[in-house]
């Protein structure tokens, strides 16, 4: 599962940058072709974030990278951080 959703990774970015130039560079009497494209850039970018975010939640959850800095919360006092 983890390389599936490394590969859907690479998959939609490589559409986000792609669809993204093929927005930027469309010309003034292509807009609908415009819509389309930065529609796509749209999708590829977020399931690149979702699937990026998934990856990294995994590696710290299998001890493959540190956790990120976190606030430690007092044991005495459950609401104020140290």
């Amino acid at each position: 599962m983890r390389q599936l959703i490394a590969i859907l990774n690479v998959v939609a970015w490589s559409g986000f940058w792609a669809f993204g130039y093929l927005a930027l560079t469309s010309g003034v009497d292509q807009s609908g072709q415009m819509v389309v494209a930065a529609i796509l850039a749209a999708l590829g970018g977020g399931t690149g974030m979702l699937a990026y975010f998934w990856l990294v939640r995994h590696a710290e959850e299998t001890g493959y990278a540190r956790p990120a800095n976190r606030v430690m919360m007092r044991e005495d006092d459950d609401a104020e951080p140290v």
